[in-house]
């Protein structure tokens, strides 16, 4: 009887001590508000060859479930506002939802989070009083089949849910919200929930750009904005959000939720009034925001403390209503193509400079397939390359570093470029029969490295390398080593405190 109580009580403790040691994670949201998207099974292939471990979708597609099956990605599964009538009003509702769009698909398929409802607090229709109600039936469902301690419940909202957030200190909810919001904060706490926030230092910049710096907004400031009620300084408008809203918590005396932001990001592209929309700063802020998050530095009224962020988002999405630049939030193309490069280790040396057209200092070209191509003119190409033309085209094989995007623009931007550079980067070894473009930007990107003609000699060793590459950060790995060392520590005690026992009886 000790010794099956000291094994259930040793084990138990794994899932508290793997936690314990996550420290913060990067994830992308993944929308599908667009009509020229790759289906689900290639956006699994992109989102594990860019080792993206977590992943929000915003509703429960059937297909996006299956097709990140076996995967280890981490999903966020969100329920409609549209469905938030139903879920509030009957429990089986619910139990249905969850029965026929979760369970069939949960143990293959990794579920952490499930949010309920969407910026309630903004939408037209102000469904806010239907949103605790729906998510306590959600908890229930969960509770029936033992799964609440594994999926939390929350719901996500936008900074609007605030009356005031400058200075930090001065951060307060927004009165108007006080009959949804305080049973809402309950269920949180109670429930050790999140409370989930989609920040867009952007906005901020865009709409007053007098009052706040494009550097203040980008994470590239050197000076400090002080808080002149608490003394704290802050160098970038993404901490001072968040401080915000966790000054709003403890006005309130919530000061055991945890913040999660579940959308942040920059757009690559905008309107003529849109000028900071741009690929550079994209790339800018998204870097600086993985360094700031992995490194676990916290925000200046909470060091040290571990912030869950989601970027937005996966792909551009052409029906998304308004500005220019609404569309334009992808880190990837619908081609799979990269928008710009951007390595979620936060520990790769990338690019920062916002000269606003996006050319290097070096004067190196690459060529690259013009997307107007046809894909026969492609395939032909692509076939003499390989082929007369000598190049080395291993690496768009399956398996391979530049395989992915598997298609042929991609495939043939790789082998254009390496005939390019292996004859003299002239403009005829460019040309491809009016197929090949000559770019001043690398179009690398994660472990695919394009050659340059210092670089020739070198293609192997740096794909192999960054291939290498691919692992999570060094810093998870020492907290995964320090979990086992002390899980291992934990359980030899325990057992060894069973083995006293038992010779006592």
């Amino acid at each position: 009887m000790v010794s099956r109580f000291k094994l259930i009580f040793a084990v138990s403790f794994l899932p508290l001590l793997l936690d314990f040691c996550r420290g913060s994670i990067v994830g992308v949201c993944y929308g599908r508000n667009a009509d020229d998207l790759p289906t689900p099974d290639k956006v699994a292939q992109l989102v594990k060859l860019h080792n993206i471990k977590y992943l929000r979708i915003y509703d429960s597609n059937i297909q996006v479930l299956k097709a990140f099956a076996n995967t280890g990605v981490e999903l966020m599964v969100g329920v409609p506002n549209s469905d938030l009538l139903a879920f509030s009003q009957f429990q089986s509702n619910a139990d249905s939802w969850l029965k026929n769009s979760i369970l069939p698909y949960y143990l293959a398929t990794k579920i952490t989070y499930i949010t309920v409802g969407l910026e309630v607090s903004e939408s037209p229709d102000n469904a806010s009083a239907l949103v605790v109600p729906a998510m306590q039936n959600v908890l229930t469902a969960l509770k029936k089949v033992g799964l609440h301690k594994r999926i939390k419940v929350s719901t996500t909202h936008s900074l609007g849910v605030l009356s005031r957030s400058f200075p930090p200190s001065a951060g307060a909810f927004n009165s108007s919200h006080a009959f949804f919001l305080k049973p809402m904060l309950e269920f949180l706490a109670e429930n050790r929930s999140p409370f989930m926030i989609d920040l867009y230092p952007y906005y901020a910049y865009r709409d007053s750009p007098n009052k706040v710096s494009l550097d203040y907004a980008l994470f590239e400031s050197s000076s400090e904005v002080i808080d002149p009620n608490t003394g704290l300084l802050y160098t970038n408008m993404f901490d001072a959000q968040i401080d915000a809203l966790y000054f709003a918590l403890m006005a309130l005396n919530f000061r055991t939720i945890r913040v999660m932001v579940t959308e942040t990001g920059w757009p690559s592209k905008g309107s003529s009034k849109e000028k900071a929309a741009t690929p550079d700063n994209a790339q800018t802020y998204n870097t600086n925001l993985i360094r700031h998050v992995i490194n676990d530095s916290g925000t200046p009224a909470k060091p040290g403390e571990e912030l869950d962020v989601y970027i937005f988002s996966l792909f551009n999405e052409n029906r998304k209503p308004g500005q220019e630049s609404e569309r334009n939030w992808g880190l990837f193309y619908p081609d799979q193509t990269s928008v710009y490069n951007l390595d979620f280790t936060g520990k790769g040396a990338v690019d920062m400079t916002r000269s606003g057209n996006g050319t290097n200092s070096s004067g190196t070209t690459w060529c690259i397939a013009s997307s107007k191509a046809s894909e026969a003119d492609l395939q032909k190409a692509i076939d003499w390359a390989c082929g007369p033309g000598n190049v080395d085209c291993s690496a768009i094989q399956p398996s391979q570093p530049c395989f992915e995007p598997d298609n042929l623009v991609s495939h043939a931007s790789f082998a254009f470029n390496s005939y390019y550079q292996q004859n003299g980067a002239s403009d005829v070894a460019c040309s491809f029969g009016g197929n090949g473009v000559k770019v001043d930007k690398d179009p690398s990107y994660d472990n695919c490295i394009y050659l340059t003609a210092g670089g020739i000699n070198k293609t192997a060793a740096s794909n192999a390398t960054a291939f290498a590459n691919t692992s999570s950060s060094t810093r998870n790995e020492v907290h995964a080593w320090i979990a086992s060392f002390f899980l291992l520590t934990l359980i030899s005690f325990i057992l060894n405190l069973g083995n006293v026992l038992d010779a006592s009886f």
